[in-house]
């Protein structure tokens, strides 16, 4: 059974490394990174980088796998990988994000968030985030908690190109948006789910949001004690031995 990994904002594929390597090393060899358009792969002409565009173009890749996937999503690719199990069970056997609050209507966008969306403000913030220098984008990571060996390969990925895919996505998904999918979040109940609950992720709502949004969709609820919004790497042996269970108890 194959294992789809797909990233979110401001990364690229390579914020995985560390998780593929612990998985390996618990016998899951077949994995498969998948990086969003704008986000370490290029924006397509026309690509108008939505959030609805992203979920049809990740049911697009998926359609393209022999057999259901194990799905795992972090942060904007959590966001897609829910839309996915609500819109398209039917690729999944099975599905895990870090960012369930996001589908609770009490949930907040954080405060980096709430300026990507103000015009003006926001670019003028993404070309601060995406400007500078290779090191100095790396050295930016590595303060939010990357490891140089992670930070340098994703900060490379940076640029303008990316920022126009943050702005674009971030206002193309304001709360009214994102209580439409929301509503459907039950229907993500028809594969096996996981919420995963990274303790000190001050960007995904709190513990009482993402226990509400998890259990509306059926998802067992798995915390990720001490770790924050970059646990794949951070505790990579933890993500895999997490994710590896969660697996095992649907086989």
């Amino acid at each position: 059974m194959t294992v789809v990994l797909v990233h979110g904002n401001p990364e690229s594929d390579a914020v995985w490394g560390p998780l593929v390597a612990a998985l390996g090393e618990l016998g899951r060899d077949d994995v498969v990174c998948l990086s969003p358009p704008g986000f370490g792969a290029p924006l397509p002409e026309g690509f108008g980088a939505t959030v609805t565009e992203y979920r049809d173009w990740l049911i697009a890749e998926l359609e393209k796998f022999d057999a259901p996937v194990d799905l795992v999503g972090h942060d904007w690719g959590g966001g897609h990988v829910v839309n996915v199990a609500m819109a398209r069970p039917d690729l999944l056997r099975s599905w895990a994000t870090d960012v369930i609050g996001l589908f609770d209507p009490e949930y907040v966008w954080h405060d980096l968030a709430q300026v990507w969306v103000q015009p003006g403000a926001g670019e003028e913030l993404v070309d601060t985030m995406m400007g500078g220098s290779l090191s100095e984008r790396a050295e930016r990571l590595v303060g939010l908690g990357f490891s140089p060996e992670v930070a340098e390969p994703v900060a490379a990925a940076q640029g303008p190109e990316m920022g126009r895919a943050i702005l674009a996505l971030y206002r193309s998904a304001p709360r009214a948006v994102l209580d439409q999918f929301a509503e459907g979040l039950p229907e993500a109940a028809k594969t096996p789910g996981l919420a995963l609950s990274a303790t000190e992720d001050h960007f995904v709502g709190a513990d009482a949001i993402r226990r509400r949004a998890a259990a509306r969709a059926g998802a067992q609820f798995e915390e990720l004690e001490g770790l924050g919004h970059w646990w794949m790497v951070q505790d990579p042996a933890k993500g895999a031995e997490v994710l590896t269970r969660f697996w095992a108890s649907i086989s």
